[in-house]
């Protein structure tokens, strides 16, 4: 998958170009800090994927996204999360907030990718079912380990250095921290939808404002600005028009 990246920061520049590096299916054509020139290089020379900053000096990346062919995916890096919805909007692929951390980065990129095979008619990767359906976690509860099922979680909440699995009618609190539950859980089932929130999507019975309503659950759940945008273009594809 081919990328560039516009940004009129080269300290920024320089930080995705190192993550780009780190992601062996990503090739780097190359950087700009002038989004014009980055324009003309576009019109000859099209990528598959473009980091893009939004406040410019010569044109913002807003307005830069009308101009660009639709077959190039879009994410927007910014200090500003106010452009999210502009940005949806837009059909963005994803929306990276700076200081951008390579986790997040990775899961852009891996985004895109899953995308770029859909619409080719590739299986991603993240479809295969996992290999198992379940976990086990160590609790508070010393010695005591316990084996939960994917499909019994209703939602998971961090806790300071702990994490609240609510499940099959529970509560589990396991000494673990949110990316590594995150990084365990099969993407394909679960998202992240705030710092302190992960639902498994199959339980969604309503989006309403910053939240969202789960089967089985009495509580909202938060949806962070953060997270919003990559959630709202995951749910995209399945709100009736």
């Amino acid at each position: 998958m081919t990328c560039i990246i516009i940004d009129d920061e080269q300290p920024a520049i320089d930080v995705l170009e190192h993550y780009v590096r780190q992601i062996t299916d990503l090739q780097l054509l190359a950087s700009f800090t002038n989004p014009l020139e980055a324009l003309q290089f576009l019109n000859k020379t099209p990528a598959d994927l473009l980091f893009l900053d939004i406040q410019m000096p010569e044109i913002s990346g807003i307005d830069l996204i009308r101009t660009i062919p639709n077959r190039t995916k879009i994410i927007l890096t910014t200090a500003y999360s106010e452009f999210v919805t502009e940005g949806f909007e837009l059909e963005v692929a994803d929306y990276l907030l700076k200081p951008v951390p390579f986790p997040r980065f990775l899961k852009a990129v891996q985004r895109v990718q899953q995308a770029i095979n859909t619409t080719s008619g590739k299986e991603p990767a993240d479809t295969v079912e996992p290999a198992d359906d379940y976990f086990f976690v160590k609790t508070e509860l010393k010695g005591k380990i316990l084996k939960i099922n994917f499909r019994d979680i209703d939602y998971i909440e961090g806790e300071k250095n702990y994490v609240a699995i609510y499940h099959a009618g529970i509560k589990t609190m396991a000494l673990l921290n949110m990316k590594d539950l995150e990084d365990r859980l099969p993407a394909r089932y679960f998202m992240r939808i705030h710092r302190s929130y992960i639902i498994p999507l199959e339980k969604i019975v309503a989006i309403e404002g910053n939240t969202v309503s789960l089967r089985g659950v009495k509580e909202k759940i938060l949806l962070g600005d953060t997270y919003r945008a990559a959630f709202l273009e995951r749910m995209k594809g399945k709100i009736m028009q």
